[in-house]
């Protein structure tokens, strides 16, 4: 049997993981108190347990959590390897489930920053140097609408910023903001 490949995934698949406010539940929910069960989560957040399960198998897939099973239970712990880069996502997203109140909405928000390949694209353009939407349109060939709706997306989320004619990247104020970025660029 041939060893499995580590998880590489996509940005915009893991955002769009993250993009779920009761996938977010469940996160927080297991940084609060890791190594539970589905049924466990499940009654925690209030969802039927095979619905949990789609759920975390999902956050799973993107590396964001690890499984173990026990018996006939699976238990669900946030994954939290410092050299992965869903790891360190991962622990960022602990870090801000522990540190404040309520941050899914803020979360949702950041997480829907990267959920279309094309942001990803402005983004890197931008975090090299600032563009114009001319420049930005030219490079990408995108549509004026379009173009205008992604880069409102990434300024309303924090992650860039008009500056003079154009626009360009800024570091984002959150932990988990500024991982996201990092995952962009790289």
């Amino acid at each position: 049997m041939q060893p499995t490949a580590p998880l590489q995934p996509t940005l915009w698949r893991t955002c769009r993981a993250l993009a779920n406010r009761t996938r977010l539940r469940l996160f927080a929910s297991l940084a609060h108190q890791p190594s539970q069960t589905v049924d466990a989560l499940a009654q925690r957040v209030r969802v039927p347990p095979s619905l949990a399960s789609h759920y975390l198998r999902r956050l799973e897939a993107r590396g964001l959590l690890s499984a173990e099973r026990v018996g006939r239970w699976v238990k669900y712990r946030p994954n939290q390897a410092p050299n992965s880069n869903s790891g360190a996502l991962a622990a960022a997203l602990v870090a801000s489930f522990r540190g404040e109140a309520s941050p899914e909405e803020s979360l949702f928000k950041l997480a829907t920053a990267f959920t279309h390949p094309r942001r990803i694209e402005l983004f890197r353009l931008l975090s090299r140097q600032p563009h114009t939407t001319a420049e930005l349109r030219a490079v990408t060939r995108m549509s004026s609408w379009a173009l205008s709706r992604h880069l409102r997306k990434l300024e309303s989320r924090g992650f860039i910023a008009r500056e003079g004619q154009g626009y360009a990247a800024v570091e984002p104020p959150s932990e988990v903001g500024r991982e996201l970025a990092r995952l962009a660029v790289r």
